[in-house]
């Protein structure tokens, strides 16, 4: 079976699309940054230099939530062009206002389902990394399988990074990040650069998120696969 036809047989939606209140800045943000820093979903391959102006390296942050490490990792990487999917309308609007009040050239948006966005817009070999901070551990378990991290989707992951890229994921629930090391450990196409779970990267800026979750002592779990 084809990376392809595989991931065609992930259509259970990872996410719900919820009706989030956004604020009248978000509101605004969204109305008149997303033409400028928005690229619509088509089914042709994105041109990455026409897309951003510069032949950098491509990095896509799956689920950006509200942005915020999003618009400090850009920030602080000028020369590394980075690419958040998002179907979360109050999030996309907050890190537009966030790439406007930082002046960032180097972020872009695209407000689709995942899936069909990296089979039809991403080429493959074509991504320096993949970062995927706190994803919905969908914690009940008749509610697994929508879990974002799971097999064959995590094939079309390693199919889409060049050589040398790497998938960066984190997540505070302990047996999310358990099932996450099982799935991407027998996904062919990707190497664990580490026994076990991945030591913290001093470069990810803590979230809120974050932070709330170990207020409750959530245990967090990081990843760090490379393509090989």
């Amino acid at each position: 079976m084809s990376e392809r036809s595989a991931a065609r047989e992930y259509r259970i939606r990872s996410y719900v699309l919820r009706a989030g209140r956004m604020s009248d800045a978000q509101r605004r943000s969204y109305e008149t940054l997303f033409p400028r820093y928005g690229i619509p979903f088509d089914a042709i391959a994105l041109d990455y230099t026409s897309v951003f102006g510069k032949r950098n390296p491509l990095i896509i942050e799956i689920g950006f939530g509200m942005g915020i490490a999003t618009a400090m990792i850009a920030e602080a990487n000028p020369s590394v062009n980075y690419l958040g999917i998002e179907v979360y309308r109050p999030g996309i609007g907050k890190l537009l206002w966030e790439i406007e009040r930082r002046n960032l050239s180097n972020v872009r948006i695209i407000e689709h389902d995942v899936v069909e966005t990296l089979e039809r817009m991403i080429p493959a070999a074509s991504v320096a990394g993949f970062h995927i901070f706190f994803p919905d551990p969908w914690p009940k378990k008749r509610h697994h399988k929508r879990r974002l991290i799971t097999r064959p989707f995590t094939g079309l992951l390693a199919s889409r990074l060049a050589p040398g890229g790497y998938l960066y994921m984190v997540t505070d629930w302990a047996e999310y990040g358990d099932w996450a090391l099982a799935e991407l450990s027998a996904t062919q196409g990707l190497l664990n650069a580490y026994d076990g779970f991945a030591l913290p990267q001093s470069w990810r800026p803590e979230t809120r998120f974050e932070r709330k979750g170990i207020e409750k002592q959530h245990i967090v779990r990081e990843l760090y696969f490379k393509q090989g």
